[in-house]
């Protein structure tokens, strides 16, 4: 018997052994865990380990993975691994990229989840001869594109900032899209027909009351958090605001993965401006890393260990119609909105290349999200074990298809159309420019005493971040020349020799002036006598 300990320390035993591989390999990490959750399936499968402690390790071991996905709409999965992958995602994403790219973002990411859902329902229902409700409770559940799978492979890629955030904006909305949606079409089977009135303005109130909480708790954290200075109780604010937001959004009905998405966002725009200090931020950056690389590694270990491939490999010929259904419902989402949008936006900024809409195309991959929503759906009386059993299977087998060549597929095609180190290394240039120039005419307006010393300093910080970012990028991404690296590295240690020096002045300011006031004291008693 496991027990929890043990668990976890196998579990981080795997991730580790997961890097290794990957580094060596030159392979996605995910995919890397991925594999070795299936190969740990395979060899439980097999007499190789004989029935002892092997055997019963990984039985627990699935046990304590799918309990995960206990309970509607997910369990545990949606409200513990989901959140902490969404807000770290779109705290990257700026208020310039989000404005250019919301309206598409959420267009796919609500009428596009509907309309894949019906295309997809539409083609297993005809082209499978799948039992109606069977095959649109499938496409609700298979719909959304998964959150942990795009957001994984975009960290490691260099793509352009707004592609970024069209795409994790919609990763983001769309998980909670599909849940609604998922949940109406369960719902509607005990009654035998789709309420469609009743579920579209369920479907508003939801999306739009969790778009309200998250705002709320967004304000109420970030009025809170000026209350603390240190980064420990700081870090814990950000938990309590993320986990918050679910929490309460979810108790009065609304859905709590929007609410986390508006927190992210609010945050990454607002929050950290206004009520972090610059030396409190670096540290809530790491641990909102460190929480969703943990995600991560659960949701594609989740996956391997629910993926048996001999069982898959019965329903083959179903599985890959299935999946060519899905991928023809993506199509028929992305490319006609997204080429509307890009034919109605009169400015350049807001224009959506063919090459940008292929990238939105490939980047609909499936994962563990599906896989919890197809886990939490229970028998009724038009939904038989054997179709509760297809379900799973088709979900389980697209999952597998989409992030083992759909993200091999848009991994080569993102590194031909957009030159990793030239590219990078160009956007990381102009970003420079823009901020030295927005250096140096502050320090010009203060020179000419045009703006006083809080708001210098204040612009300073402002810069600081710019350049924190680009520091951050250069880390995180590729391998920019160091010549660059050492500019922007020069540049941050004057801005913060800057800081300090301003802040000091004020001190000294006052010193001069009160010895001078002295000496005009003393020159007036001299006077006097």
């Amino acid at each position: 018997m496991l027990s929890l300990e043990l668990f976890a320390t196998i579990f981080l035993v795997i991730t580790l052994v997961a890097s290794f591989i990957a580094i060596r390999l030159k392979l996605p990490y995910t995919l890397a865990l991925l594999l070795i959750g299936i190969l740990l399936v395979v060899l439980s499968n097999t007499s190789l380990f004989g029935q002892g402690l092997f055997e019963t390790s990984m039985a627990q071991l699935k046990s304590y993975t799918l309990s995960l996905n206990g309970g509607q709409n997910g369990g545990l999965f949606v409200g513990l691994i989901v959140p902490p992958l969404i807000f770290e995602a779109l705290t990257h994403v700026r208020s310039n990229d989000l404005k250019s790219i919301l309206r598409p973002a959420m267009m796919l990411a609500t009428v596009g989840v509907v309309i894949a859902t019906i295309v997809g329902g539409l083609l297993l229902w005809k082209l499978i001869g799948l039992p109606l409700y069977i095959s649109f409770l499938f496409a609700a559940v298979i719909s959304p594109t998964d959150a942990a799978t795009v957001l994984e492979l975009f960290r490691r890629l260099n793509v352009p900032p707004k592609l970024s955030a069209l795409v994790d904006t919609e990763a983001a909305f769309n998980d909670a899209t599909g849940i609604i949606i998922f949940t109406i079409i369960l719902g509607s089977i005990a009654s035998t027909k789709l309420p469609l009135l009743t579920g579209t303005l369920n479907f508003v109130l939801v999306f739009g009351g969790g778009i309200a909480v998250g705002l709320l708790v967004s304000l109420a954290g970030e009025l809170s958090m000026g209350l603390f200075s240190d980064r420990l109780t700081q870090t814990i604010l950000t938990i309590t605001v993320v986990y918050g937001s679910y929490v309460v959004a979810t108790t009065i009905g609304f859905s709590g993965l929007i609410a986390v998405s508006v927190v992210g966002l609010y945050f990454g725009n607002l929050t950290v401006k206004t009520a972090i200090k610059p030396s409190n931020r670096e540290a809530i950056r790491i641990f909102w890393e460190i929480a969703a690389f943990v995600g991560n590694s659960v949701a594609f270990l989740y996956i391997g260990l629910r993926t048996d491939l001999l069982k898959l490999s019965q329903s083959a010929e179903l599985i890959l119609v299935a999946y060519a259904a899905v991928l023809v419902a993506r199509a028929a989402t992305v490319y006609p909105i997204l080429t509307i949008f890009d034919r109605l936006s009169k400015n350049a900024e807001r224009k959506i290349p063919l090459k940008w809409r292929n990238v939105a195309m490939l980047g609909g991959m499936k994962g563990a999200l599906s896989i919890a929503l197809a886990t939490s759906i229970s028998a009724t009386a038009l939904i038989s074990a054997g179709d509760l059993d297809t379900i799973s299977n088709l979900v389980l087998g697209v999952a597998f298809l989409s992030l083992v060549f759909q993200a091999t597929i848009l991994s080569g095609y993102i590194k031909r159309v957009f030159p990793q180190e030239e590219a990078l290394q160009e956007e990381l240039n102009v970003k420079l420019a823009r901020a030295v120039a927005a250096i140096g005419e502050v320090e010009k307006l203060r020179i000419d005493g045009k703006i006083s010393e809080n708001e210098f300093t204040r612009q300073l910080e402002e810069d600081k971040d710019e350049l924190e970012d680009i520091l951050a990028q250069m880390d995180a991404r590729l391998h920019p020349t160091k010549i660059l690296k050492s500019r922007t590295t020069d540049l941050y240690s004057s801005i913060s020799d800057s800081l300090r020096s301003t802040r000091k002045s004020p001190n000294k300011t006052e010193r001069s002036h009160d010895q001078a006031s002295v000496q005009e004291s003393d020159g007036k008693t001299e006077e006097d006598s």
